[in-house]
């Protein structure tokens, strides 16, 4: 298990309602009755490997609280920073139209109408489960964005200004080594055929007929592949480059039709 103590810590503040000045200052403290055996509970599920989000029941990601459960993929650390890329895009265009694409928690299209009041944002998920979850989501944080059930950009026409995706995107191969949390999250959500590009070209080939002139697509995508994929973007008329996450690593591809 990759941090413990970390873990630990955080399933007492759950367990034990309380902050983490007040865990500090309890430190030593006996933990007895119902309270003992709700967070022996928590930490026996932690030990089988179940995410510490869904033992949580939330995240804040992208300064949202965000639901968290086996209906999607719980957003990771670094697609905080494809929200950033998202919004640095929608710089100077007024009401831009947007789609995500694969919502999941409805994390990007949450994140995005937050930091874009003015942006009409529309996200789709071919989950009935993922997408009640994403509404959740929206009710929790006040937010109004439409969801819409079906494959890729589901029929919505456009034209949008940006169209943004976490895809899955890695390979199938890639079950073989996967650390025991992601049994937790869904395939659906996790792998995409042979390269792990099977869900991002056709999204490339559909979105390029519905983006506005000037209009971007950006996408979350495996680092071993990203830079191929951005190649074949450009071999097919796109103008794209590749951006890299926080740690460097090449990660996100931006498009221009």
């Amino acid at each position: 298990m990759p941090s413990p103590e970390a873990d630990a810590r955080a399933l007492a503040q759950h367990g034990l309602n309380l902050s983490g000045a007040a865990l500090l200052l309890r430190a030593g403290e006996p933990v007895s009755g119902a309270d003992a055996a709700r967070l022996d509970t928590l930490l026996a599920r932690r030990a089988a490997r179940v995410p510490l989000q869904h033992l949580l029941g939330e995240v804040e990601w992208g300064g949202l609280r965000l639901r968290t459960d086996r209906r999607a993929l719980v957003p990771r650390p670094e697609t905080e920073w494809l929200l950033h890329l998202a919004l640095e895009a929608l710089s100077g265009r007024p009401a831009p139209r947007v789609l995500d694409v694969g919502t999941g928690t409805g994390a990007l299209a949450l994140g995005l109408k937050a930091g874009r009041p003015d942006a009409a944002v529309t996200a789709t998920d071919l989950s009935p489960e993922a997408l009640t979850l994403a509404r959740e989501n929206a009710h929790l944080n006040g937010l109004e964005v439409p969801f819409a059930e079906g494959s890729l950009l589901a029929g919505l026409p456009g034209p949008f200004d940006l169209i943004v995706s976490n895809p899955p995107y890695l390979p199938d191969t890639d079950r073989l080594d996967a650390d025991p949390e992601v049994r937790f999250d869904p395939d659906l959500a996790l792998y995409a055929g042979p390269d792990g590009l099977g869900v991002a070209r056709p999204l490339a080939a559909e979105a390029g007929a519905a983006l506005a002139p000037g209009g971007t697509l950006l996408l979350e995508l495996d680092p071993r592949n990203a830079a191929a994929f951005a190649g074949e973007l450009r071999a097919a008329g796109w103008r794209a480059d590749v951006r890299p996450d926080l740690t460097g690593r090449a990660r996100f591809v931006r498009a221009v039709r």
